[in-house]
């Protein structure tokens, strides 16, 4: 009998494992090279063990923008539970979040490629979609002004060109850039 036949199977980490293996592809090598073969192979998972999770190369990238997500959203639960001020919590928490990704390598790698996945693939921008008006709705009495807004906007905008490399918004002038945003979530 075989060690498969004998190892404990632990799928909940087994698909954990699957999801930051096609993660580390898409930051490395971009979408195209996250294939099911590709993934199966670097994980040491059988094609079949792979499939069990993810029935298609859609299942794997949905679920991988879903675990992605998921972050970004712990990310900023944590920021807002650290903000006093209810007014602008979210907006300010959002600023935080996606001006920090690019102090994490491994997270901004792999949301670079999601986000270029998010213009080409019309379910993860519907997905995305659903993502922001629920926020939105869920913040409508501390989070709806004018001025938040503008704020989620220019966040949007230094994501984009984080993700491009068109800006280089660093030092002093990224924490003058964020200060400034963070003014406006006040009002």
């Amino acid at each position: 009998m075989s060690n498969a036949h004998h190892r404990k199977k632990q799928p909940v980490l087994v698909r954990q494992q699957l999801l930051e293996v096609a993660a580390r592809l898409a930051a490395s090598d971009g979408m195209a090279a996250v294939t099911l073969d590709a993934v199966s192979a670097a994980s040491s998972v059988s094609k079949g063990g792979l499939l069990h999770h993810f029935p298609t190369k859609n299942a794997l990238l949905d679920a991988l923008f879903e675990s992605l997500l998921e972050k970004f959203d712990a990310d900023i639960e944590e920021l807002m539970r650290g903000d006093p001020l209810p007014q602008g919590r979210f907006t300010r928490a959002y600023l935080r979040a996606v001006s920090g990704l690019n102090e994490r390598p491994d997270d901004s790698r792999s949301w670079t490629q999601v986000t270029i996945a998010l213009l080409a693939e019309p379910r993860l921008r519907l997905r995305w979609r659903q993502w922001v008006q629920a926020r939105a709705e869920e913040y409508i009495g501390t989070d709806s002004s004018l001025d938040a807004q503008v704020v989620r906007f220019a966040a949007d905008g230094l994501w984009f060109a984080d993700t491009l490399e068109s800006h280089d918004i660093n030092g002093v002038l990224r924490r003058d850039l964020i200060d400034r945003l963070v003014e406006l979530t006040g009002k």
